[in-house]
């Protein structure tokens, strides 16, 4: 069970620094295509690392769930898995940032972006407290 738990966090670990990254790179990438007129390496980078981090976030829901026993969950776990989940809707919302990115289309401010980025700052910190407090 150690090794599934050590999996677990390195995921995390990775899926939120894309989850902290890929809000700032498109404010980047913005101005990257604005300058240039077309797709470029930051375009490149940005997706790259999103897809990257989907996978990621797989695996830590994968197993996250394992290691909370499913139907066998305390409280907390239930409490920490809707966040998650409001934390990986953020993440798709993100990926439809990035598909119309893709396309040359940004429509977003960097001030909307800031804030949009700022937010799974607030869902992290959600989460890590149901999980050290466990108020449930």
């Amino acid at each position: 069970m150690d090794w599934i738990k050590i999996i677990h966090i390195l995921c995390v670990m990775g899926w939120m620094t894309s989850i902290f990254a890929v809000p700032r790179a498109l404010i980047y990438w913005k101005r990257e295509y604005d300058r240039i007129g077309e797709f470029g390496p930051l375009g490149d980078l940005t997706i790259r690392l999103y897809r990257f981090s989907a996978g990621l976030g797989v695996i830590a829901l994968i197993t996250g769930l394992w290691l909370g026993g499913l139907w066998g969950m305390p409280t907390w776990v239930w409490v920490k898995l809707a966040l998650v989940l409001a934390l990986a809707g953020h993440y798709a919302w993100t990926g439809r940032l990035v598909l119309r990115a893709k396309r040359g289309v940004f429509t977003e401010s960097d001030r909307y972006l800031r804030i949009f980025n700022e937010v799974s700052v607030f869902g992290a910190i959600a989460i890590l407290w149901v999980v050290v407090v466990k108020p449930f």
